[in-house]
């Protein structure tokens, strides 16, 4: 396929120039035509992060507005929403694994200039991702009771709580192409597109979540399944802007109807990488699913705590994985530009911003835990466990920095099978026994699953840093 120049900007924005903080984020926010592959790399994670860190503000706000409302119709609603996002961990990691392959994909075409394979890139993604999707999502919402009741869920909270878990798990989509579309405009340093995507998404859901939870107006009070229906509704007014402005144009990639055609090399090539992007996210998120298993044998108390402290997590973690996809994408476009040593260059800055920011952020989780946790509870018990995972995940907060950082490099430049292999030791060998030991043989109870994931993402960050340095990921091809 003969390459297509990727057309100027009508307004080319210089990224040498001296512009001051306000001007800098005008112009990370307008999202303009930036070359990330040239000039001061703090600019290029600057202009990229902002909107990065924002989007992922956006995406954690779906999980908190949530909980926030589901909070208020008591401990088996709340544990409900816990139980469910554990079993739907599989879909994310579809989503997330695919998001991984087409990121590194598009952002190394657009590095080498070349728009035309970065669009066909982008909408064999969506084929690809619809195809896995659907294998997920049928039995979803066939299975909904026995997958909570394998959960622990009992009879009471399976009864209340299945309709919650059918609707998302039939808004399947919407979840895999909001990941797909805004992996898309990330690789094409596009960022600031994703970020107005989840704005919009994000409004509809906080304005859908009370009415159809609570039935106010005229509105049907549906109670914990008004907010699966909420929040599917705000992602799907998502998806389809991320279509207009794909297909209509406004983005550095405009999809045509022919791209969709299926090309065979290309979708067997993107699954390849996908799958260890999907692999990574199996093996971190299932062993979450088992940390909400060893949590759960010290009751729905410990699993609520467990829900609300760690959507409180993800809100701070979210905006820093803004940072780690910015590196993924420079890493990404510099080796598609033909300069390693500046994608190297740019991971590293991207750790230590990243570092600064989330040591601040413990420091304020681990000081105020209690007023925290009871924005959301009044249930003792509740509080108590939401304190204390709280605390001893915001601990290994520095070790997170660096890990999120290695691993999405590692995936920028297309070698997703290096963070599935750390994964695996780190989460399913090392993590899973340790917070099983600590719960029962230590007599930590449930506190000892949250004091072995800080012990086990430190591990993480150590080995990611060690194996980076080895320079590997620079020869992977895409």
């Amino acid at each position: 396929m003969a390459r297509e120049p990727i057309p100027a900007a009508a307004e080319p924005a210089d990224p040498h120039a001296d512009l001051g903080v306000r001007a800098t984020v005008r112009l990370a926010l307008t999202g303009r035509d930036l070359d990330f592959t040239s000039g001061p790399i703090g600019r290029a994670i600057i202009l990229l992060a902002i909107p990065m860190v924002l989007e992922m503000v956006m995406e954690s706000v779906f999980a908190l507005t949530d909980a926030f409302f589901v909070s208020r119709l008591g401990t088996d609603a709340v544990a409900t929403v816990g139980l469910t996002e554990a079993i739907i961990t599989i879909l994310f990691a579809v989503a997330g694994g695919t998001g991984i392959a087409t990121t590194a994909m598009v952002a190394r075409r657009i590095g080498e200039k070349d728009v035309s394979g970065a669009r066909v890139a982008a909408a064999q993604s969506i084929l690809l991702g619809l195809g896995l999707t659907v294998l997920i999502a049928v039995p979803g919402v066939l299975q909904s009771d026995a997958m909570l009741r394998f959960m622990g869920g009992s009879p009471e909270l399976i009864t209340s709580g299945r309709g919650y878990t059918q609707v998302l798990f039939a808004g399947s989509a919407t979840i895999t192409l909001l990941f797909l579309l805004n992996a898309v405009f990330r690789g094409a340093g596009d960022a600031a597109i994703a970020m107005r995507v989840l704005w919009i998404a994000n409004a509809v859901n906080i304005g859908l979540d009370p009415c159809l939870i609570f039935g106010l107006g005229p509105f049907p009070e549906m109670g914990v399944t008004g907010a699966a229906v909420a929040t599917t509704i705000g992602r799907g007014v998502g998806v389809l802007l991320q279509l207009w402005v794909l297909f209509r144009g406004g983005s550095r990639i405009r999809v045509s109807a022919s791209d969709l055609r299926p090309r065979i090399r290309i979708i067997l090539r993107l699954f390849r990488l996908s799958l260890g992007g999907i692999l990574q996210f199996l093996i971190g998120t299932s062993s979450w699913v088992f940390l909400v298993w060893i949590v759960g044998h010290f009751g729905a108390a410990a699993v609520a705590g467990y829900t609300i402290a760690i959507r409180l997590i993800v809100f701070a973690i979210l905006p820093s994985w803004g940072l780690a996809n910015a590196a993924a994408t420079l890493v990404g476009q510099n080796l598609g530009a033909g300069k390693p040593e500046r994608a190297e260059t740019s991971a590293w800055r991207a750790g230590a911003y990243n570092t600064v920011f989330l040591l601040a952020v413990a420091v304020v989780f681990v000081a105020a835990a209690d007023p925290m946790i009871r924005l959301f509870t009044s249930d003792a018990a509740v509080i108590a466990h939401g304190v204390a995972c709280l605390r001893w995940v915001s601990y290994g907060y520095p070790f997170y920095a660096w890990g999120m950082v290695m691993v999405q490099s590692f995936n920028g430049a297309g070698d997703t099978y290096t963070p599935t292999v750390i994964n695996f030791f780190c989460y399913w060998l090392f993590q899973l026994p340790l917070a099983y030991f600590l719960a029962h043989g230590g007599g930590f109870g449930a506190t000892g699953a949250f004091m072995a994931i800080t012990i086990a993402e430190a591990l993480i960050a150590v080995v990611g840093i060690l194996v980076f340095r080895r320079g590997g990921w620079k020869a992977r091809l895409v």
